[in-house]
């Protein structure tokens, strides 16, 4: 992490820089897609190793910060403002060229959480708004407000995996009856006072993670851009995903895994039939998790995952 380009900077601290560098394996042939730009440092990687990116992010301060930090490599860098689910409906903007390289960075970036005014974190009051960009319409406090406790239930159950969530809810419907929230720190409160405390993670967590993924469609939004890999990157372009939770990395797993069986195999067949939709190979099959040293430097590495797919030539996928 001593040479993560990103250190000191003071806006966002990629993780697994020096895994991701090494499975993206950028050079001067390459075009990369780095679909979350954040704070643009497995971009500054690419860059520097010769590649060509295109950084994709639905906020507009990341896009803004990127640019200015990466303005350097003139136009061997471009920006896209979207949801990297949506690139490839939207190939003429940036020429529709197949990439060598893909590259997913999941969850919500520093910036964003330690900015109070996001109303990503529990932390610092901000309003209950979550959106990572100005598209999103919906709120966090449409959500809590307004959702009710049936829906409210489903996402802390599946989203956020919060064994209390029917405690948690019936308080924040209790406490919205009253006067609606209006901040992160009254939800965080109100979670707080019907979950106390125990140990060093606050009890919101798991309820402040489902929320954002609500907000932002994330799952929806996932299940869609690893739909898409297969018509963005080239024969040998590689699909880089780092997940951040269970929820996400499942999904990425799940998908690699389905797509890259040769065989499949019923025990009502006669026998195995080929996979008609493999498309990919993987050349690691686990998933890659940051050292000991990076946690250590960076604690908000800790939960992450990196998985690697390499798409297969068409012609080289027997029918």
């Amino acid at each position: 992490m001593s040479a993560d380009p990103e250190k000191g900077s003071g806006y966002h601290v990629s993780v697994l820089p020096r895994e991701t560098d090494e499975w993206m394996g950028a050079d001067e042939s390459k075009f990369i897609i780095d679909g979350t730009l954040g704070g643009g440092g497995h971009s500054e990687a690419f860059l520097k190793a010769g590649a060509r990116v295109l950084g994709v992010d639905r906020d507009p301060e990341a896009l803004a910060h990127a640019s200015q930090r990466l303005s350097m490599y003139g136009d061997r860098f471009r920006t896209w403002q979207g949801n990297f689910a949506d690139l490839g409906d939207h190939r003429e903007t940036w020429g529709g060229e197949l990439a060598d390289g893909l590259l997913l960075d999941l969850g919500v970036s520093s910036r964003q959480l330690d900015a109070a005014e996001r109303g990503f974190s529990f932390r610092g009051e901000g309003p209950l708004d979550m959106r990572m960009g100005p598209a999103t319409e919906l709120t966090a406090a449409e959500v809590v407000n307004e959702w009710s406790e049936e829906d409210l239930l489903k996402i802390l159950w599946e989203y956020g995996e919060e064994p209390k969530a029917r405690r948690i809810v019936a308080a924040i419907i209790k406490r919205r009856a009253e006067r609606p929230f209006t901040t992160t720190t009254e939800l965080a409160a109100c979670i707080e006072k019907a979950v106390p405390r125990f140990g060093r993670t606050h009890p919101g967590t798991k309820t402040f993670q489902a929320i954002r993924i609500a907000v932002n469609d994330e799952l929806g939004s996932l299940e869609r851009a690893l739909e898409a890999s297969v018509h963005l990157l080239k024969p040998g372009g590689r699909l880089l995903v780092i997940t951040f939770h269970s929820l996400e990395d499942r999904m990425v797993k799940r998908f690699m895994q389905d797509r890259s069986k040769v065989w499949l195999d019923q025990p009502d067949w006669p026998e195995p039939r080929p996979n008609p939709r493999r498309a990919f190979r993987l050349p690691q099959r686990k998933a890659i998790a940051p050292s000991d040293q990076e946690i250590r430097v960076n604690p908000r590495a800790r939960s992450a995952k990196l998985r690697v797919a390499e798409l297969l030539d068409p012609a080289q996928i027997p029918s």
